[in-house]
């Protein structure tokens, strides 16, 4: 491959259609990072108890879910 094929290739996806670089994206910054994924399924029941609460506290499911999970920290300490 020559010097230009593989210039071309590297720098395709850092132009927009005018052919002007653009600048890295970066998110967010935040003092808390949230980097660790989970998954789970839920029965009929959770998922609408985790509904309302979202609905009431117009929140995030996500949301809910950790603030669920930092209320079971007082089980640890009993």
């Amino acid at each position: 491959m020559t010097y230009w094929a593989t210039y071309y290739i590297i720098n395709l996806g850092l132009q927009n259609k005018g052919g002007e670089l653009l600048p890295k994206k970066v998110g967010r910054p935040t003092n808390n990072p949230k980097g660790k994924p989970i998954h789970v399924r839920l029965d009929d029941k959770c998922d609408e108890i985790l509904k309302k609460y979202c609905d009431v506290y117009n929140i995030s499911k996500a949301e809910a879910i950790r603030r669920g999970i930092v209320k079971l920290e007082s089980d640890l300490n009993d």
